[in-house]
């Protein structure tokens, strides 16, 4: 009973909603895991879930110690499960609507400074794959992109004359971001390189030796070395580029709203947490500097 009606869900994730690999797998496991609870309950079919057992199974998530970050997610899939079945007519009503999942506390993003940032990508390498790497370095905290739109980057994609990239981020939203010089000069000499590795029909701007589009777990990796490499102490991986690249923008320009377009927001709030870096930043400058702040 279940099954068919979590194949045609998945399959509208792909087909409709142009979720990723990696957003569908976090949906089939989290769905998957609520259905093992509905049978085990004695529940075999849509209708017969009602908020109670819903609240039932997050409580019984909260007791095996799962993360309130998780269970927020866990609740966000079921939501959009029973959401896409009550269109379906499969459901007079949303089971789900009203439940209520553990408060998160926000936790401030890791940044990385300028100056380790310059560090870090100063690297006066010819090998094609280090180029290669310095280009998708550069990217990342020059665009402030996903790693899911870092892969998916297509030379389509790429408008030379602007500097500018298109990409296609969460909710299949498409946003235009420029790229500065520095990310111009790496992207160049890496499409210099690329030639080297593509496979005819290939359109992917970033390959695998093998000549396949990049993984994501090839870039973490990639960038794991490279900051050994450097001798850097902090851990460096996609997402602290795009944290660094919105703390960075947002605390020289204050403009919240041009970080959230650049970062492709879809809410402000997003945003926001931004702004506690920055006032984070400001309370170090005062207590070191003010006369009044000063300990003795």
């Amino acid at each position: 009973m279940f099954e068919t009606e979590l194949v045609i869900f998945f399959r509208y994730l792909a087909t409709e909603k142009r979720y990723s690999v990696h957003t569908i797998s976090n949906y089939t496991r989290d769905l998957n895991r609520f259905i093992d609870f509905c049978r085990q309950s004695g529940i075999d079919d849509w209708q017969s879930i009602d908020s109670q057992h819903i609240r039932n199974y997050l409580a019984r998530l909260h007791r095996q110690g799962l993360a309130a970050k998780s269970i927020h997610r866990m609740l966000s899939s079921i939501r959009s499960l029973f959401k896409y079945l009550l269109r379906r007519h499969k459901l007079a009503k949303n089971p789900a609507m009203g439940v209520s999942a553990p408060k998160v506390q926000r936790k401030l993003p890791e940044v990385v400074t300028p100056d380790d940032l310059s560090h870090l990508m100063s690297l006066n390498e010819n090998d094609p794959l280090a180029v290669r790497d310095m280009a998708m370095m550069e990217l990342l905290y020059g665009c402030g992109l996903r790693l899911a739109e870092l892969v998916t980057l297509d030379m389509t994609d790429i408008e030379w004359q602007s500097q500018t990239i298109t990409v296609t981020g969460k909710g299949n939203r498409q946003r235009t971001t420029p790229f500065g010089r520095h990310a111009n000069e790496a992207l160049k000499k890496w499409i210099t390189k690329r030639s080297l590795f593509i496979k005819d029909d290939d359109k992917a701007v970033f390959v695998s030796r093998q000549g396949n589009r990049i993984s994501h777990a090839s870039v973490q990796q990639r960038m794991k070395k490279w900051a050994g490499v450097k001798g850097m102490k902090q851990r460096i991986y996609p997402h602290l580029m795009r944290h660094s690249f919105a703390s960075h923008l947002l605390e020289s320009s204050k403009d919240l709203r041009a970080v959230q377009e650049l970062l492709g927001h879809a809410n402000l709030s997003t945003t926001q947490i931004y702004t506690h870096l920055d006032f984070q930043h400001l309370a170090k400058v005062y207590d070191s500097a003010h006369p009044r702040a000063k300990k003795k």
